[in-house]
């Protein structure tokens, strides 16, 4: 099975030609870079004229987002003439650097000739074979894009077995189109959609102790930032995985909880569906409405830095950058959700404002799982998301963290009323995974996690005024919501709404506002 390693967008590349039996075509892609690697110079490898500017930012921005490299084993896919593999061996106790080109591992043994605790090897990625658990992180720097769909996925479930438990894959690709700037009359790359790539990963799994296998889980993704700031690209994505065991039964019959979503709760159509009756831009109760006054709470300031827990498709992100000058991160757990918000943001700078970058960037990720440099957040900011979470408390720990000496913490939320509770509302919390408090039970949470000023509101009212109206208007607009939708998905927003609207109503479910601060 071919392999050809090829170079595309700023690096070294491989590719796992799709008609597999065609050797001529291997051999074409394989002299068309040889053509291109005849100096190995940083310019002709990443095809791109502005290399060693980009190099220069990204390369430690990528860096930055490795888990801790000392003292671990780490496996390079696709090292070319070593942009990377020598920085990661100054930290690494051993680096296994892979890549097609003999030339080009020639070129990187050259380059990192000072370092003694690198293994080079020529060799195809898809034919490689080690032994079971014998790395702690794999990295791959533009690999994928020249493998076949069926070629990533085997290529994954060998990564999972030659991962030690808890290790982690580390990978980053060009999606839906190209970026280096260099002319080619030959481009074999596959530029994925990130959805593509999330999808490829969370199907492949392999044997694990007793019925549970391993599986991959996400820890982050999100585009390069140097790519934004130097080339107004943001498809340049990354990825870190982490080998992980996978239990079924605790996310409703998925293999991980983000499948679940992307796949059942938070497809793209219902995401959109449910946008009809939040508002545009919003996926969270009250829509722009509730965002604009809670966000007025915050006395944000141009400048701060905001974290955004739960950030859905971006209104409210989007809104805080535009009004307050603030930088926002949103993360989510749905890769959907964060392709929807990568695409408005594209779309907004396409249409009259080609010349400004919103200060607003988006990242899928597990925030039990995610870590942020310590104090690193003026504001952290979440909005009916954390329902979804059960060790509250640990989160909580976790974002005073996060915050700065006198930073501010704005969470809205779903909660539960005092007991009883009926059967109809136990049943739906066990249906959806949702783990409730009732307003003053969270706030105590809040408080015992060691932040100050803490405010717990029970917003019910306000919950019951808010769902009535969106009801309302949702009804009037029926006939422009049927043009995008089937008279189904209508009476299942409908019938959504109305069981709200009852819940709340007997004392069932409530909504919860909270305030607090980090003490100076």
């Amino acid at each position: 099975m071919p392999g050809v390693q090829v170079q595309q967008n700023g690096g070294i590349h491989r590719n796992g030609v799709e008609n597999t039996g065609e050797d001529g075509l291997r051999d074409s892609m394989t002299q068309y870079w040889e053509n291109h690697s005849k100096k190995g110079s940083l310019e002709e490898m990443m095809l791109d004229t502005n290399a060693s500017l980009i190099s220069k930012e990204e390369l430690p921005e990528v860096m930055a987002l490795l888990p801790d490299l000392e003292g671990k084993r780490v496996l390079e896919l696709g090292g070319g003439i070593g942009r990377f593999t020598g920085v990661v061996a100054s930290k690494a106790s051993h680096v296994t650097t892979v890549d097609f080109m003999d030339s080009f591992i020639q070129k990187n043994r050259q380059l990192n000739s000072k370092h003694n605790n690198i293994e080079y090897m020529t060799a195809d990625v898809t034919k490689l074979d080690f032994e079971k658990g014998s790395f702690d992180i794999v990295f791959s720097n533009w690999l994928l894009m020249y493998l076949a769909d069926e070629e990533v996925r085997g290529l994954g479930s060998k990564i999972l077995g030659w991962l030690k438990e808890g290790g982690y894959l580390f990978f980053r690709e060009s999606c839906l189109h190209q970026s280096g700037n260099s002319a080619r009359k030959f481009n074999p790359s596959k530029y994925r959609s990130p959805e593509l790539y999330n999808q490829l990963f969370q199907s492949v799994s392999v044997p694990g102790s007793g019925d549970h296998p391993w599986g991959f889980d996400v820890c982050l993704s999100q585009s390069l930032q140097s790519y934004i700031k130097l080339k107004n690209n943001r498809n340049q994505i990354c990825w870190l995985l982490q080998k992980r065991v996978h239990e079924s039964s605790g996310n409703h019959g998925y293999v991980t909880f983000q499948q679940f979503l992307d796949s059942k709760q938070y497809t793209k159509r219902s995401i959109l569906r449910y946008e009809k009756i939040f508002g545009e831009g919003y996926v969270s109760t009250g829509g722009k409405a509730t965002t604009e006054e809670f966000v007025k709470m915050l006395d944000l300031q141009p400048g701060q830095k905001v974290l955004d827990v739960g950030c859905g498709i971006g209104g409210g992100d989007f809104y805080m950058a535009r009004e307050y000058g603030v930088d926002v991160l949103g993360m989510d757990l749905s890769g959907n959700m964060v392709e929807i918000a990568w695409d408005r943001e594209h779309e907004w700078e396409r249409t009259d404002h080609a010349d400004k970058i919103l200060p607003v960037r988006f990242e899928v990720a597990d925030i039990t799982k995610r870590d942020y440099i310590p104090e690193s957040f003026d504001v952290i900011y979440s909005r009916d998301t954390i329902l979804h979470i059960a060790d509250k408390l640990t989160l909580f720990k976790r974002f005073l963290g996060w915050l700065k000496p006198g930073g501010k913490l704005l969470i809205s939320d779903y909660c539960c009323g005092e007991q009883p509770h009926s059967e109809e509302f136990q049943a739906y919390v066990k249906q959806r995974g949702y783990i409730l408090y009732t307003p003053p039970e969270y706030g105590k949470l809040i408080e015992k996690a060691g932040f100050v000023n803490v405010k717990a509101e029970d917003r019910s009212q306000q919950f019951l005024d808010v769902l009535a109206g969106e009801n309302e208007r949702f009804n009037k607009n029926k006939q422009d919501f049927l043009k995008d939708f089937s008279q189904e998905d209508f009476e299942y927003l409908e019938d959504g709404w109305n069981s709200k609207l009852r819940r709340v109503g007997n004392k069932d479910q409530a909504w919860g506002l909270f305030y607090a601060e980090k003490a100076l």
